[in-house]
């Protein structure tokens, strides 16, 4: 399927298409990661090698040495066990991390299993996972994450090795070849009974794994976000830097030119009349009504929100985030 963009054709050869991704597309993306200045725009301001620029949220910072009190130093660093051994007033000197974990929260349940034009909800959200895994990599910090179906998850405890970044990418393959094999997820059993499919479940499995400091990508469509996953983001955003990818299709966006449209989900067939204006407008409301929607929940929580379009190409849709936040 051939990529068709008004954007530049030199990064049109980085985007994945079709139904399935496969592991050559996400190796790729390392290609296209290169091709980011985020690294180096954060090194500037920051002066430091983690991959993001983030509010410093729990300590973050690592026990150095001690020195001598000066004039000005923070009294509740002194250490009192060496100022009594030593008869001179010691403070603790920490450094900041070098390193900020980066967690990265892949939805591959049918929901993504949708596309219109160029790929399908799940490549896309495999693709900008690919990117993020690539960034953390190459910039030296540790990454890990999870993945999720409408059956189970699976983690990926964060590493600081092209190892561990190639076992999560794998992972997000292997989920992603899978929405092919169960056409109804209903009748999909699980063996584990406290399993709930859903965006709430996955933030939940994503908490074991996330220390205070680092920065989390949450990359779904959001059709499951309920007041129990904005409970676990709300917990998560207290102490790490979130950021939510929310990946849809433009038929759920716009209707497409009036007339008559087979569709099918794969196992069943029907027909899409689109020639009734009010029904379009309708349409086009419902879709923004819950975009603002859920930009307002995040907003309280103080978590970007990051919107992927099927049809437009990953890279840039990052570097555009990129340049608006930075």
């Amino acid at each position: 399927m051939p990529v068709k963009s008004h954007l530049d054709p030199h990064f049109a050869r980085y985007q994945s298409s079709g139904a399935v991704i496969t592991l050559q597309q996400m190796l790729i993306q390392r290609h296209a990661a290169k091709t980011l200045d985020y690294v180096a725009h954060n090194r500037s301001i920051a002066g430091i090698s983690g991959l993001h620029l983030s509010k410093m949220r729990g300590r973050g910072i690592d026990f150095e040495e001690f020195r001598p009190y000066q004039a000005g130093d923070d009294i509740r660093l002194i250490d009192w066990r060496v100022t009594a051994r030593t008869n001179r007033p010691f403070t603790k000197v920490f450094r900041e991390e070098r390193e900020r974990p980066v967690i990265i929260a892949v939805d591959q349940t049918h929901n993504m299993y949708f596309g219109s034009k160029v790929a399908f909800k799940s490549v896309i959200a495999a693709q900008a996972a690919a990117v993020f895994c690539w960034l953390a990599i190459d910039n030296g910090d540790r990454v890990g994450g999870l993945v999720f179906s409408d059956s189970e998850a699976n983690l990926v405890r964060p590493k600081r090795s092209r190892r561990s970044a190639l076992h999560l990418l794998n992972q997000i393959y292997e989920y992603n070849q899978r929405l092919t094999e169960v056409k109804n997820p209903e009748n999909h059993s699980n063996n584990d009974p406290d399993f709930q499919p859903g965006l709430a479940h996955a933030l939940g499995q994503i908490r074991r794994i996330t220390k205070p400091g680092s920065t989390l990508y949450v990359i779904s469509d959001f059709m499951t976000l309920d007041e129990k996953a904005l409970q676990y983001l709300n917990q998560l955003s207290r102490h790490n830097n979130v950021i939510c990818c929310l990946v849809y299709d433009t038929l759920e966006e716009t209707l497409p030119t009036p007339g008559i449209y087979s569709i099918t989900d794969g196992s069943k067939k029907g027909s899409l009349n689109t020639h009734n204006n009010r029904a379009r407008a309708r349409y086009r409301d419902l879709f923004i009504e819950r975009m603002e929607s859920i930009q307002k929940e995040l907003d309280k929580l103080q978590i970007q929100l990051v919107k992927m379009r099927t049809n437009d190409l990953v890279v840039e849709q990052i570097r555009k985030w990129i340049t608006k936040s930075y």
